[in-house]
């Protein structure tokens, strides 16, 4: 394998590792032994963790080394306030392109959503999330917005995890993706953005709640 394929190899199995919570805010990400795991040199594996701090993953501290980014609340706010705007774009622009098959995907996406709240299987609402949140994007076309998102929404994590655990959200949450899905099943273009905005603001109102309720003051 050579070298710039390694690198690619441990920035995403790296990147995969935040997004699932393996990897949390705050840890050490040390070279020799990332270097060691993935059967790679050290340099390939600082290749990868350069990568992921222009992504906004990892930060390095000077003689310190690398450790997984900490994002506090209000960075995480204004990340979703843009992602209000990327995401309403993809929505809009779904709602005008989506095929029949692809409507009728929604709507089975976002009744596996109800199911997973009435059975109160919250691990498996926050995938379904995702995943909706992800088929929208691809839908929509719009490469460059789903490109920005994916990077914008791997900084969330630790947020995300909070999100997911606080009482009574997934039940609003899923209120809030059913109207999504509405609107762009009857292609209406302007409410599919209303809508998804409307969404993103509410996940911003939880995440002061759920940072409140951490007792973390940041």
């Amino acid at each position: 394998m050579v070298a710039g394929t390694v690198q690619a190899y441990i920035r995403e199995a790296l990147r995969q590792q935040v997004l699932d919570g393996e990897l949390v805010p705050g840890q050490r990400l040390v070279e020799a032994e990332i270097a060691e795991k993935f059967g790679a040199t050290r340099a390939s594996a600082r290749a990868a963790l350069i990568d992921l701090t222009a992504d906004g993953l990892v930060e390095r501290i000077p003689n310190r080394g690398a450790r997984v980014r900490m994002v506090s609340l209000a960075e995480a706010i204004e990340i979703t306030e843009c992602r209000m705007v990327l995401e309403g774009l993809c929505a809009a622009t779904a709602a005008e392109r989506a095929s029949r098959a692809e409507r009728a995907e929604l709507t089975d996406l976002a009744k596996a959503m109800r199911r997973a709240v009435s059975a109160g299987d919250v691990l498996g609402y926050s995938d379904l999330n995702q995943a909706l949140h992800r088929r929208i994007r691809e839908i929509s076309g719009q490469r460059t917005a789903a490109r920005t998102i994916e990077l914008l929404r791997g900084q969330l994590v630790r947020h995300q995890f909070r999100l997911a655990l606080q009482r009574g959200r997934p039940a609003a949450s899923l209120r809030e993706h059913e109207r999504i899905v509405a609107a762009i099943v009857k292609r209406n273009r302007a409410a599919a953005e209303a809508a998804m905005r409307e969404h993103l603001a509410s996940v911003i109102g939880a995440l002061a709640v759920a940072d409140v309720s951490a007792g973390t003051g940041t």
